[in-house]
């Protein structure tokens, strides 16, 4: 695994090199030459910007190029194979032309699907997030909760690029919907509280009829954790670092709890890690519980504990197309409604910003309204 940062760069360079330039194309040897001069500066580019930006001396000019490199050449190297295997075989066997203009035609298509996806990819992570909504069925919720409107946002990650407008447009369609209860799960920021500030500022715009709630993802470990916890508070979010609180509504209670990331614990903050116990201590067993977990994958002890919903983001749904199966590989659930165990409902959001490259591929962003739905309740008519 170690050298996993050492090997992926060249191979996400390389590999498009040589189907673009050197698969049977007999490029004049200027294009040839400048091409391949270009491979060799993003190879060498990107991972120097990358550590300038998100090493130790957080240059965010350096972090918007070495992300914007890191997403193209993910874009290039999967259509490259994709492209230069099947689009070739499928030349061959329609007989389309001699083996220079089956290579040429593989050059010019990986590049044209390539820059059609770039552009839409960065269309869709900039812009404001759709609303998807779904109602969820709760077993053991009362009738007088049925209705209720929880908003999910998540993985906002505040970062190098400034998007203190985008923040404050995705705050006025939360509040456009007029929640019960609006969560958070985490990975606020890119950075620290005092450096993203302005960005997370409109966050304190957010309504919510009955509470607004916020656990920490995982990079709020890398950037003081404690202090994004504590600017939450200020901008009037309730940070459940395993507690909860109640929600009442027409004679019936729900148990809303939080834990840390699954990654506090081995952070090295004091006083953080994911403790679930502690999250319920005091809670009556018989009330169903909605828990906000950053990662999917804490929805193991929530089902041992009979966790009625789990509310989590993390995985971005896979954020750039085929990312999304080496997510699978670390996370039971890429996105949306599954089930876990017994009782317990695990929602995943595919997150309301984006983390690094500003792309999105077959990966659409979300701001989540679930509307919860008791048993118990008459029919909507």
């Amino acid at each position: 695994m170690r050298y996993i940062p050492l090997i992926a760069p060249v191979l996400l360079w390389s590999v498009p090199c040589w189907v673009l330039l050197y698969a049977g194309q007999d490029w004049p040897a200027p294009v040839t030459l400048a091409g391949t001069a270009l491979f060799v500066l993003g190879l060498v580019t990107m991972p120097l910007a990358m550590v300038r930006g998100h090493g130790r001396r957080q240059q965010d000019r350096a972090s918007i190029i070495g992300d914007t490199l890191l997403g193209a050449s993910w874009v290039l190297f999967t259509w490259s194979l994709i492209l230069g295997v099947l689009l070739r075989l499928a030349l061959v066997a329609a007989g389309v032309g001699e083996g220079e203009d089956r290579a040429r035609i593989v050059t010019w298509a990986v590049l044209g699907v390539a820059a059609a996806l770039l552009i839409w990819g960065y269309a869709e992570a900039r812009r404001v997030p759709r609303v998807r909504s779904l109602d969820v069925r709760l077993p053991r919720l009362g009738a007088g909760l049925d209705g209720t409107r929880v908003v999910l946002i998540t993985d906002t990650h505040y970062g190098p690029l400034d998007r203190a407008r985008w923040s404050a447009r995705v705050c006025e369609t939360v509040n456009a919907l007029e929640a019960d209860l609006v969560c958070h799960t985490g990975d606020i920021a890119d950075g620290t509280a005092e450096r993203r500030r302005a960005q997370a500022a409109p966050l304190g715009t957010v309504r919510a009829t009955r509470a607004r709630v916020y656990v920490t993802g995982n990079h709020e470990y890398y950037s003081e954790a404690q202090g994004w916890v504590d600017l939450m508070d200020r901008l009037g979010w309730e940070p459940l670092r395993n507690r909860h609180l109640l929600l009442e509504r027409g004679g019936d209670t729900l148990v809303v709890a939080g834990v840390d990331d699954v990654t506090a614990e081995s952070s090295g903050v004091g006083g953080h890690g994911a403790d679930l116990a502690e999250a319920l201590r005091g809670a009556d067993p018989g009330l169903p519980v909605l828990l906000l977990a950053h990662q999917p994958k804490f929805v193991d002890r929530a089902a041992a504990d009979g966790i009625d919903l789990q509310l989590s983001g993390h995985t971005h749904g896979g954020q750039i197309w085929p990312f999304h199966h080496l997510v699978r590989l670390d996370q039971p659930a890429l996105a949306g409604l599954s089930r876990h165990g017994a009782r317990t409902l695990l929602y995943t959001s595919r997150g309301t910003g984006f983390w690094g490259p500003p792309f999105r591929v077959f990966a659409p962003s979300e701001i989540t309204l679930l509307v919860l739905r008791s048993p118990e309740a008459p029919p909507v008519p």
